[in-house]
């Protein structure tokens, strides 16, 4: 039962890892650009949904769910024992 305990927690941090690397490695975070105003800014011209979406994210958010819900089964199958 220990093994999947350590399953379970290894699932969970490489899904946190792909999901950062997604965020991170994905291009240029901001592009200084002139607003509408003149002012120079770092805002993204056009971040709209796609920032929080869940296209490039699910592999890693489903490694999460999988590994939690494996040290869950691996806790309450220890507490069985």
């Amino acid at each position: 039962m220990v093994w999947m305990m350590w399953l379970g927690a290894t699932l969970v941090i490489l899904g946190v890892l792909y999901s950062a690397g997604t965020a991170i490695y994905r291009g240029r975070m901001s592009n200084p650009h002139r607003s509408r105003a003149g002012a120079r800014t770092l805002e993204p011209k056009h971040s709209g949904i796609r920032a929080i979406g869940l296209a490039d994210k699910w592999p890693g958010l489903a490694l999460i769910v999988i590994g939690a819900a494996i040290l869950l089964f691996g806790l309450f199958g220890l507490r069985a024992l």
